[in-house]
């Protein structure tokens, strides 16, 4: 496996396996690192795929908020590189700071719209900073395909659209959450969480759950009735602090209006949560494909 650390090594290696392997495809997992399960299950995917798998792992600052969690972000880099080459990784590429941004940035990429509600309204240029970071990984390694989890379905339909958009030559893969065997949804986050914290964390993935038989059992249940159970089951919690709760289409992340009943909707439907315990903030979603 072979780890490269600047721009330069990161093309040169990327060169060098395409010319080995002649006809190859490559696949890319962009990550900011501590890497769990859910990660583990993109990077097989992506060698499974591809006759190339690259994993890039940085914690990009310009994606952070004054306030969040920049400096205490985990990390483990000598770990992420054991389970890269238990995973098939081929190249990781692990720049710093200074390689990805050697000078003040004077470009961003903002998608409209499709950024403005759920974690684009409650982390104002968040999702700039993960456009351009991610436009910025996709010139350096050139992929074929790239892998994302679904547990940031906003960052999916972000980065799908940039993509469309842009006329970039990379295919977009979403990819399922995966889940602890109690329905957590696997995240470089839960490490934050202390035992009382993640019992209450359970209520996400509970209220997903609740949400998903309601529609598939009242076929007449309103976005504003849905959201209203909800909260209040979020809500039983002691310590849960609610960001959001949305009911919205997908991808364009348009809400639906509150009357609107949900299992009579022709659309894909996202049932988006952010909540904090303690001082972490977890997300979780459920993702309804529409069935003809």
């Amino acid at each position: 496996m072979i780890v490269a650390r600047t721009v330069e090594e990161i093309r040169a290696a990327v060169q060098q396996l395409r010319t080995n392997r002649p006809n190859s495809t490559v696949g890319f997992v962009p990550t900011m690192g501590y890497l769990h399960e859910g990660h583990a299950s993109l990077m097989r995917k992506s060698a499974e795929q591809n006759e190339i798998s690259v994993l890039s792992i940085f914690v990009n600052p310009i994606q952070f908020g004054p306030n969040e969690d920049l400096e205490r972000y985990p990390r483990n880099e000598s770990g992420d590189l054991q389970l890269a080459g238990q995973c098939g990784i081929d190249i990781v590429f692990l720049p710093s700071v200074e390689v990805m941004y050697p000078q003040a940035t004077k470009t961003k990429i903002r998608v409209a719209e499709v950024t403005e509600g759920l974690c684009g309204a409650s982390r104002p240029g968040h999702f700039d900073g993960v456009t351009t970071v991610v436009a910025k990984l996709f010139n350096m390694v050139k992929p074929d395909r790239a892998y994302f989890g679904l547990k940031d379905a906003q960052q999916v339909a972000v980065i799908q659209q940039m993509v469309n958009d842009l006329n970039m030559d990379v295919q977009i893969i979403p990819c399922p959450i995966v889940r602890e065997t109690d329905g957590l949804a696997l995240s470089s986050r839960n490490v934050y969480l202390s035992d009382e914290e993640r019992r209450q964390a359970l209520v996400l993935s509970e209220s997903l759950q609740m949400a998903h038989s309601l529609i598939r059992e009242q076929s007449t249940i309103t976005a504003a009735e849905l959201n209203d159970v909800i909260v209040k089951h979020i809500q039983a919690m002691p310590i849960a602090d609610i960001d959001y709760v949305e009911i919205v289409q997908y991808p364009s992340m348009e809400r639906f209006a509150a009357s609107v009943k949900l299992g009579e909707q022709k659309s894909d439907i996202l049932i988006a949560l952010a909540v904090r315990f303690g001082n972490t903030r977890l997300i979780d979603n459920l993702y309804l494909p529409y069935q003809l």
